[in-house]
């Protein structure tokens, strides 16, 4: 009997999900609508104004660069997810062979831990409101008061616990607290919106008003704050798009839609992007903006009093929560990349001290500071193993040649995966480096690069292996 279908570790790790495991398309509302509707849309939405982001920038790049987001899911992750039913990480060690999939695992661990931690960075401003400890500043790296570190890795205790109980418990946390995020979330822009009408003595006889207040005062496309990049309409796409490169082209998320009844549900990542990442950054962003307005030198990037501004105690609940469910999943996804590693450790140990160095994380707020520099290095390390994986389950089969080949021939690693995902990186990251291209736009080229080396070095690799035999 394979370990993971006893009762301590029934997320089967190196097994398809059986379909009595199978959950229905409202488990990925709520999952996604959770997720991405969270604690770090209040630190991404002002990186939006401080970057001195037009109005139409900024409306028509969520709109697009969240439809081409769910269509990854939707097009991509989902129905891989859905024929094989396999972890990622498992799934990789198919492809490509264990050894490198080792090295794999523990990056995209460390990483997710990362990101996790900045979520957890979020929360925390809440009780540095309600216990008045200092909070770091936009420019700070490191913890600047012990009880800022107390109140972070308590905070990622509790996350932790809950991301260990597997991942039936965070999409069911996730449906619950949804709803009312949502709705609080609206709140911050509405009365955001109502505190500039007033504040500024602006007159609105119609939506025309509106928007003019919007053009010249919120999004004016002025110079960024210093220290920030300047934000374009393209940038604002790719960023909307590739937020989470990890997730659906990086193909992290066939861990998550696994559990899907039908590959349509990746549409479900819908109710993410557009009440998260579009509402709640617009939302998020207008209460930064309205922060600059009333203080230009009050630049700190702090969700907690921000939101206490708007809402209050209410403000602070939802910051609480809305960072645990965006670190609860990405807990989750570090916790599988860790088991599969040590695959005979109890999943719920393994996640649960993955949380707590998640935590640890949390207390240096320069990750939280740099998220969109963060995220989109992020995607860019991991989205070579998704065009990988795509190429192998789609392409190779139609090219005569054979998917799952570590698998086939035993092999520690699969040299074409590890030089395509190492020579796509070396390429990629040395652009950036010597300012070719943004970090922001380098990541598409780079997923139909890392296809291309896949499939000739497959190609050269498995002809050579034939003509050995």
């Amino acid at each position: 009997m394979s370990e993971s279908t006893n009762s301590e570790t029934s997320e089967y790790e190196r097994e398809p999900v059986p379909e009595k495991a199978r959950l229905g398309f409202k488990s990925f509302i709520g999952q996604y609508a959770g997720e991405h509707t969270a604690g770090t849309e209040l630190m991404i939405g002002p990186l939006f104004v401080a970057g001195g982001v037009g109005m139409g920038d900024l409306i028509w790049g969520l709109l697009l660069g969240n439809l081409l987001a769910v269509l990854s899911w939707t097009l991509m992750t989902a129905p891989i997810a859905t024929r094989v039913r396999l972890t990622l990480y498992y799934q990789l060690e198919k492809i490509c062979g264990v050894r490198l999939v080792t090295f794999y695992n523990i990056l995209n661990g460390v990483m997710f831990c990362f990101l996790a931690g900045s979520m957890i960075t979020v929360s925390a401003t809440a009780l540095g409101v309600w216990f008045n400890f200092p909070m770091p500043g936009l420019t700070d790296v490191y913890p600047n008061s012990f009880a800022w570190v107390v109140a972070t890795l308590g905070m990622g205790i509790c996350v932790a616990f809950i991301a260990a109980t597997g991942y039936k418990f965070v999409s069911s946390f996730a449906n619950i607290a949804a709803p009312w995020m949502v709705l609080v979330f609206i709140a911050f822009g509405v009365i955001g919106l109502r505190d500039f009408i007033n504040e500024t003595g602006t007159t609105v006889n119609g939506i025309g008003d509106v928007i003019t207040l919007a053009k010249t005062t919120i999004w004016s496309g002025g110079e960024p704050l210093a220290g920030q990049a300047k934000m374009t309409f393209w940038h604002v796409l790719f960023f909307a798009w590739f937020a989470n490169m990890a997730m659906h082209v990086g193909m992290s998320d066939l861990s998550v839609f696994r559990f899907a009844k039908k590959s349509w549900y990746g549409i479900a990542s819908g109710t993410g992007m557009y009440l998260g990442h579009f509402l709640a950054w617009i939302a998020a962003s207008i209460l930064y903006a309205l922060q600059l307005h009333r203080d230009p030198s009050n630049t700190d990037v702090l969700p907690g009093p921000m939101t206490a501004q708007a809402c209050g105690a209410v403000g602070l609940i939802c910051v609480v929560i809305a960072g645990w469910t965006t670190a609860n999943p990405t807990i989750y996804r570090a916790g599988l990349a860790f088991q599969s590693i040590v695959p005979k450790a109890s999943r719920f140990k393994v996640t649960f001290a993955t949380g707590i160095l998640a935590a640890v994380a949390g207390t240096f707020p320069g990750i939280a500071m740099q998220l969109l520099g963060f995220v989109a290095l992020y995607g860019l390390l991991l989205m070579p193993m998704g065009a990988i994986i795509f190429c192998d389950f789609w392409l190779l089969p139609k090219l005569g040649l054979r998917s799952n080949f570590a698998e086939f021939k035993q092999l520690k690693v699969n040299w074409a995966a590890a030089v395509a995902w190492i020579l796509t990186l070396a390429i990629c990251v040395g652009l950036v480096l010597n300012g070719s291209i943004d970090i922001f736009f380098v990541s598409l080229p780079g997923w139909f690069l890392a296809a291309a080396l896949y499939i000739v070095i497959s190609k050269v690799l498995q002809n050579k292996a034939a003509s050995q035999a």
